[in-house]
């Protein structure tokens, strides 16, 4: 097992990459302690690790309310003795497929002001404790919104760059503390649109503008990568304990490509 007897805390635990990332880490040892604002969702997740014999624990959480998020983090820090691990997977709408020309200030701001507020309130909340240990793991999430050309993403775009420069930037000012930051960056999931994740609205307008459906527009940017193929919610999971783990204790600061080759390093 990669994570044996380590504490996990996932944010937006309830949706499609949060959920397959919590079935990862209890099948690697851990135990999970999921953290959003659908209780449902959550306890489904949770019951699907406990049937597989694994541990999950659930707590409605807006990742958005400071107070709430740091109130949680203590009790789970209390619980279990401390936090290991704390992965952000906490998706917000957003607008894209609209041209700078068409696009609102308030519509380019949103993500950017949501996205980097979950991820500073989440790292905030569990770093204190990691600090305490004098070890932990943060993860963030990115895309290759960060680095690719083209039109319609903009607000998404400068979003995935600004989290792939606060991890970086958390690394520093972690690291001699005994902390990990790494992000991982993979491209569009079409597993996790056809299981019903945000992502299906937020591509639906630019598919729309090109005359196809999000399906069809997957499956053209799948022939663009280098494997022909986009990555899977298993191979990101996966990838998530890989990099939660100790085997991977010498990678901080990093951001991990796993687009299937449709951006090369």
């Amino acid at each position: 097992m990669l994570l044996p007897d380590k504490t996990a805390v996932i944010y937006g635990g309830g949706g499609a990459i949060g959920s397959a990332t919590a079935r990862a880490f209890a099948r690697e040892g851990a135990q999970v302690y999921l953290a959003g604002r659908t209780l449902t969702k959550l306890e489904a997740v949770a019951d699907e690790i406990r049937r597989a014999g694994g541990k999950a624990e659930v707590a409605q959480v807006d990742a958005m309310d400071e107070m709430a998020v740091g109130e949680h983090a203590d009790e789970v820090a209390k619980a279990a003795g401390g936090i290991d691990i704390a992965l952000n997977a906490v998706g917000v709408m957003h607008v894209q497929g609209t041209t700078f020309e068409h696009l609102s200030l308030a519509d380019y701001q949103q993500p950017i002001s949501a996205y980097t507020r979950t991820h500073f309130i989440t790292a905030k909340a569990v770093a204190k404790h990691m600090v305490r240990q004098g070890s932990g793991v943060i993860l963030m999430l990115s895309t290759p919104g960060s680095r690719i050309p083209g039109t319609g993403f903009l607000g998404f775009g400068v979003t995935c760059a600004a989290i792939e420069t606060t991890s970086r930037l958390l690394a520093v000012e972690l690291g001699p503390s005994g902390i990990r930051v790494v992000c991982l960056r993979p491209d569009a999931i079409p597993e996790a649109v056809a299981a019903g994740s945000h992502s299906r609205d937020v591509f639906a307008p630019a598919a729309a503008k090109a005359g196809l459906t999000v399906s069809d527009m997957l499956a053209g940017a799948a022939g663009n990568t280098l494997l022909k193929r986009l990555p899977t919610l298993s191979e990101v999971a996966d990838t998530a304990a890989f990099l939660a783990s100790d085997r991977a204790s010498a990678i901080t600061g990093a951001v991990t490509n796993v687009t299937c080759g449709s951006l090369v390093d």
